[in-house]
């Protein structure tokens, strides 16, 4: 990894790059300290809003929620609206259809996705601003819970929504890596510090041990050598293209091979499952007064067991799910047809698609149920150790983000790494051929 960002630093268009993403992420992370105008940050901190049923939105969001800055909702809105995209994707025909026209199909999505983000957004905000800023008081000396407030706590958010998706888009097409998934990662890194000091007051006040986090952190080296393997294991499916006389040239004969990666998803479904464990939390924290809806909202908590199996079981499902958006065994098999290929033993057409279909299913199980228990055993090893308080940058949906995004991120370097190592090839090779050729 150390070589790839070391190469990768030598190349002119990479370090810019490189530099270009850093530069985005920095802006990002200078947004916890713009405030919301009106908002006392001690007296939201004080009234729990930083934690509680609100510590996945503040998780995810990089801990703006806590200070409730102008990017205080982060990428959530975008990530709902995205998930509602794909899944109309596959039951609105119009839409299925957009998605299958390459390019100028692709940014339409992307313009819908913004639309929907946007107006995600404008309704959280209002909600937040109606039902649990403004009644909570904690506001500043001359602003008063009415309209007014309402319209800048609108304003303020969705402004800072855009600028959020404007960020990610901006470090997914000049950068290296997934810009939103970066942004997210960003927040997480950035919290470390200071959950590790968390930590270490919780020991020296007695209500920790440091065996116990000791432990836990040698569980947390595991889990993450684990995660890598499984990340980067694939299975490799041969394909066999038939020769071909054309001439006196024989074209084709070629043995090759379909890369299928036990957790095709990547870290897409603990992203969407955060994100969903956080919609009813922020709902439920507007009337704080319901207990029946606080006792409700607990089950969502993932630092509680039923939280935890429930956020386990939508990593599983959202994992197939996604999978079977991003790869398709029929269109592989029509490709394979049409191209003149075929897997060893398989007839081409429907056979092919149902050999590849099964072994996608085997293969996702597997991977679904590893994210899962990575998911899982952060938690449950906490509760056995007796470290109730660890924050949730230590949690197994903590971990499987930031090392799925970091395998991401280094795949995509390595292959732009590659891509110029095959650049400079060639235009070595063609410098060479005008010199014999003078």
């Amino acid at each position: 990894m150390l070589k790839a960002f070391r190469n990768a630093l030598v190349i002119p268009d990479l370090r810019a790059k490189l530099l270009v993403t850093i530069g985005l992420l920095a802006a990002y992370r200078l947004m916890v300290h713009i405030p919301t105008p009106g908002v006392d940050i001690q007296a939201l901190k004080a009234g729990g809003f930083g934690g509680g049923v609100f510590s996945l939105l503040n998780f995810i969001s990089g801990g703006n929620f806590e200070v409730f800055s102008i990017a205080a909702l982060g990428v959530i809105p975008y990530i709902t609206a995205s998930i509602i995209i794909q899944l109309l994707q596959s039951t609105y025909p119009p839409l299925e259809k957009l998605s299958k026209e390459g390019e100028e199909g692709r940014r339409k999505i992307t313009q819908y996705t913004r639309w929907g983000a946007t107006a995600l957004g404008a309704i959280q905000a209002l909600f937040l601003a109606v039902a649990l800023i403004g009644p909570s008081g904690a506001l500043k000396v001359g602003w008063a819970n009415g309209p007014f407030f309402w319209f800048v706590v609108l304003v303020t958010q969705v402004a800072g929504i855009t600028v959020v998706m404007w960020l990610g888009e901006k470090i997914t097409e000049y950068g290296i890596g997934n810009g939103i998934s970066l942004i997210i990662y960003a927040g997480i890194v950035a919290a470390f510090p200071g959950a590790l000091g968390q930590q270490f007051a919780l020991i020296g006040a007695g209500e920790s041990n440091v065996f116990g986090l000791l432990f836990y952190l040698v569980l947390l080296v595991v889990a993450i050598a684990g995660m890598v393997l499984v990340q980067q294991a694939e299975r490799r499916i041969p394909v066999q293209y038939a020769r071909k006389v054309v001439g006196r040239k024989v074209m084709g004969g070629q043995t090759t091979y379909i890369p299928l990666r036990l957790n095709a998803a990547g870290v897409i479904p603990i992203i969407f499952a955060v994100a969903i464990l956080v919609l009813p939390q922020t709902l439920i924290g507007g009337f704080p007064e319901v207990a029946w809806l606080q006792s409700l909202g607990a089950w969502f908590n993932p630092s509680q067991w039923q939280g935890l199996l429930f956020s386990t079981l939508l990593i599983v499902g959202f994992t197939y799910f996604y999978t079977q958006i991003s790869f398709d065994p029929r269109r592989i098999s029509e490709n394979l047809r049409e191209y003149g290929g075929f897997v060893p033993g398989v007839r081409p057409g429907q056979q092919t698609t149902e050999h590849l279909t099964r072994i996608t299913n085997r293969i996702t199980l597997w991977g679904a149920l590893f994210l899962g228990l990575v998911n899982a055993l952060p938690q449950t090893f906490s509760w056995l150790t007796g470290q109730q308080q660890l924050s949730l940058v230590f949690s197994g949906t903590g971990l499987l983000i930031m090392v799925g995004v970091a395998l991401d991120t280094l795949r995509q370097l390595e292959s732009q790494l590659m891509m110029r190592h095959y650049e400079g090839f060639v235009s070595k090779g063609r410098i060479r051929g005008r010199g014999r050729r003078f």
